[in-house]
């Protein structure tokens, strides 16, 4: 139960105009009948963003999970099968938010400082957000979430330091407020600064530039980015000024933190196994006409030296990824009330929602990290929290930190390699979502091969708003954007999107032109060559055949590298 003081601290903010309905209720019941509003030509715009979420995690993508919200944006939608992000969560964003590659953008690795254009761990001056471009075409702008564009590295060290992850020690800032998303276009913003959370009480959450100093004793975050953006909505609708809205989503990122109905719900899913799950998820891939079995084969499961039944883990790892699936059914549900409240508001048929992953899963051992930078040692209250380093803890509970670890995040990335960090297709590959039922005239349900990436937000939305993309922006010289409208294949056009695309991201790397894609691993700079025509899931390297392909896209990835600010790990 919240003390008296804490009730007056949340009425006070709330008095302010800092915006945290999302805190203070956590149940939403819909009006008896939808409200009639008036529809604007132009249509309000939704991101939803899922955070280290697997390419066929969510039903209409493969997975299993429980997500029929997420399915319902893709049957009276498109889905995407050939859209990109850059591998890992805040380049994602930089790019995401400002329509460049990330380096453009000033973030070439993490949110760190360090004195390079492309290595600022902020989005940089001389880049321009979504945010700022919409609200200077009369948009309302506002964001939920995970913000993680901005410098993290001016935090105290020692016991200072997890003094103030443990909620036992106040700053007022978390990074410079002129890096700040109501800095950066947003006119309202609750959620966290910095990346990693604690679900139940999330470290470096704000409301605006307001330190939010206590949760409720029921807070789950997931449920406050969706039920603040819910209240965003519904004050946005009695407006006549369409609105932009991002909803940056924590889960299903580690920790592993989920209520325990929701597990439950999962409880005897995984028990089956990695390859079992793997398989029936590409058979329903295929079935779906996600995918064509002739051209992606499954690729050989990550680790596969340990089979299921000599998994003397096998319960806690089964338990993991019930977890993980119940992150992402939590986060549907709340997708669920978004999509409820526009109805009733009168604004779902005229508002783009698009919703995709910014990496692929995780195959971090996050236990492994221990305590500090942004993992805590203690809850508040002083409960000691557990690295799970040896499994020695169920995960689930605000008390363990775990992740699926790498043999899950392969499934989780099926029929695809590798995962979230590496530039092969388990890490880039995202599944995206786009609806609009006032706009997308192309059949629903379908599906589009359009080569698209995250900074093509930029140019369609920008289209869709009559925007202006600025060649200055508050004096300073912007970049043009990469990225490439979308509008054409709401439309049912085909368009190839892109012709080439690039990353690089700690030493990760790859080159594609058309369906030739050149690509190595963070751990190994050696180049492999792949045919995604033929290929998708990259399991027939053929640089050794065609060394002059070889030659051209390296000759291809290193003048984007220079151009483009990128310096690679040696």
């Amino acid at each position: 139960m919240l003390s008296v003081k804490k009730h007056q601290l949340f009425i006070t903010i709330a008095i302010s105009g800092v915006m945290l309905t999302g805190l203070l209720s956590w149940k939403y019941e819909p009006d008896s009948k939808p409200a009639k509003q008036p529809q604007t030509k132009r249509p309000n715009i939704i991101v939803i963003l899922a955070d280290d979420m697997g390419f066929s995690d969510v039903g209409c993508y493969g997975g299993e999970i429980n997500t029929p919200n997420i399915d319902y944006l893709a049957k009276n939608g498109i889905r995407y099968t050939e859209f990109y992000n850059t591998s890992r969560c805040c380049p994602t964003r930089a790019s995401l938010l400002t329509g460049l590659y990330n380096q453009q953008a000033g973030i070439g690795k993490m949110t760190d400082a360090e004195d390079e254009p492309g290595y600022l761990g902020h989005i940089t001056e001389n880049a321009v957000t979504l945010a700022e471009v919409l609200k200077s075409a009369g948009y309302h702008t506002a964001m939920s979430g995970k913000w993680h564009v901005s410098n993290t590295n001016s935090q105290p060290t020692g016991e200072a330091q997890l003094n103030w992850l443990n909620h036992h020690e106040e700053h007022t800032l978390f990074s410079p407020i002129s890096q700040y998303p109501t800095s950066r276009g947003f006119e309202k913003f609750f959620g966290t600064i910095w990346g990693v959370v604690d679900f139940y009480d999330p470290f470096s959450l704000v409301s605006g530039t307001t330190p939010i100093k206590s949760v409720p004793a029921n807070y789950y975050h997931t449920d406050a980015i969706n039920d603040t953006a819910v209240s965003y909505i519904k004050t946005y609708a009695k407006s006549s000024k369409p609105f932009f809205l991002y909803v940056a989503e924590n889960a299903p990122h580690w920790p592993l933190m989920a209520p325990p109905e929701d597990i439950a719900r999962y409880k005897n899913t995984y028990k089956g196994g990695w390859d079992a799950i793997r398989e029936v998820r590409y058979r329903k891939m295929i079935d779906l006409g996600l995918i064509d079995p002739a051209k992606t084969k499954l690729s050989k499961r990550w680790k596969d030296d340990l089979k299921w039944d000599n998994n003397k883990d096998k319960d806690w790892d089964a338990l993991a990824m019930a977890v993980h699936a119940a992150m992402i059914d939590r986060m549907d549900r709340g997708i669920g009330r978004i999509i409820n409240t526009l109805r009733q508001t009168g604004q779902l048929d005229n508002t783009l929602i698009v919703f995709l992953s910014d990496n692929g899963a995780s195959p971090e051992n996050c236990a492994a990290y221990g305590a500090g930078f942004d993992r805590p040692s203690e809850t508040r209250d002083g409960g000691k929290i557990i690295y799970a380093t040896k499994k020695q803890a169920l995960p689930g509970p605000e008390t363990t930190y775990s992740s699926i670890g790498p043999r899950w995040a392969n499934v989780a990335n099926t029929p695809y390699q590798y995962a979230k960090a590496e530039s092969f297709e388990g890490g880039i590959h995202t599944p995206m979502i786009a609806f609009w039922p006032k706009g997308i005239t192309a059949k629903k349900g379908g599906f589009s091969k359009q080569v698209g990436h995250v900074m093509d937000f930029m140019k369609t939305f920008t289209e869709l708003a009559g925007a202006k993309y600025p060649a200055v922006y508050k004096g300073h010289q912007v970049p043009p954007t990469t990225g490439v409208s979308l509008v054409p294949s709401f439309h049912g056009k085909i368009t190839p999107g892109h012709e080439q695309l690039f990353n690089e991201h700690f030493g990760a790397r790859y080159a594609r032109r058309g369906n030739w894609k050149l690509v190595s691993l963070s751990t190994d700079s050696t180049w492999h060559l792949f045919n995604l025509a033929t290929d998708k899931t990259e399991t027939n390297d053929v640089a050794q055949q065609y060394p002059a392909k070889v030659h051209m896209l390296d000759s291809l990835w290193h003048n984007w590298a220079v151009t483009h600010m990128v310096f690679p790990k040696p």
